[in-house]
């Protein structure tokens, strides 16, 4: 199915419907990263012509979102961005903007399954070329990660398949629409809470200090019972997406 393409800064109407679409998606512990916490909403007020939602007229319902920012990129892989937190930072920064950080792809779960994932990365693709930007480059969250937590990333993401495409489903998207692997990011994006927050977001009891394995966790988390803190960092992996500029005809 073909659905309409609004950015936030055109369907501000659209964008508000969307704000809560990530609570059906994305595990409970997911939801509370500390940066995304205290910057996600920032960037999609400040930044609505680099969100965009898919929109089904029809049934007159949000499909999928694409949360976008851009951010100062030398295309080196030395000069990425420090995990997914740090991808904020330079984007709220002051210096020239030359790639697009790919944030977040958001596909209703009704809607999973029917190609939309490479879609939405097409249309990032658009976003930037739109904006002038050469590259995007996304901390990607390997989806089939949280079925082998005590493996790590470094060497999760040289798992491949037969035909030789990556072990993991959504790294296969990135790489079938030409992305490019670039590094594992052991400690992509921070998480922390009491230890009752943790158990409340994995449904889990923690009666000991100590690493535990937890449902949808890609990596451990890190419970100190003494100190009433739980500690996660997600690990990701750093794809880089050549964005061609537009050409006449």
């Amino acid at each position: 199915m073909t659905y309409a393409v609004h950015l936030h800064s055109e369907r501000p109407d659209l964008a508000e419907r969307a704000a809560e679409l990530g609570d059906e998606i994305w595990p409970e512990y997911n939801l509370h990263g500390d940066a995304t916490n205290r910057d996600w909403r920032r960037m999609r007020l400040d930044f609505p012509e680099y969100q965009f939602v898919l929109y089904d007229d029809a049934s007159d319902a949000i499909v999928a979102e694409g949360h976008t920012l851009p951010v100062p990129w030398d295309e080196s892989v030395a000069g990425l961005p420090e995990g997914f937190d740090g991808i904020f930072e330079l984007g709220f920064g002051d210096e020239p903007k030359t790639a697009l950080a790919a944030m977040a792809a958001e596909i209703r779960p009704a809607f999973q399954g029917g190609g939309l994932a490479a879609r939405i990365l097409e249309l990032m693709r658009d976003v930037a070329r739109s904006h002038g930007l050469g590259a995007v480059i996304a901390a990607v969250r390997p989806s089939l990660k949280e079925r082998y937590p005590l493996v790590p990333i470094d060497e999760y993401i040289r798992w491949t398949r037969a035909d030789g495409l990556p072990f993991d489903p959504w790294l296969r998207v990135h790489a079938r629409i030409g992305g490019r692997m670039l590094r594992a990011e052991p400690r992509s994006l921070r998480i922390s809470g009491t230890v009752g927050d943790w158990e409340d977001w994995t449904q889990m009891a923690f009666p000991v200090s100590g690493e535990y394995v937890f449902p949808h966790g890609l990596a451990l988390v890190s419970i100190d019972c003494d100190g009433d803190m739980g500690l996660y960092y997600e690990p990701n992996v750093w794809v880089a997406h050549t964005v061609a500029p537009f050409t006449d005809g």
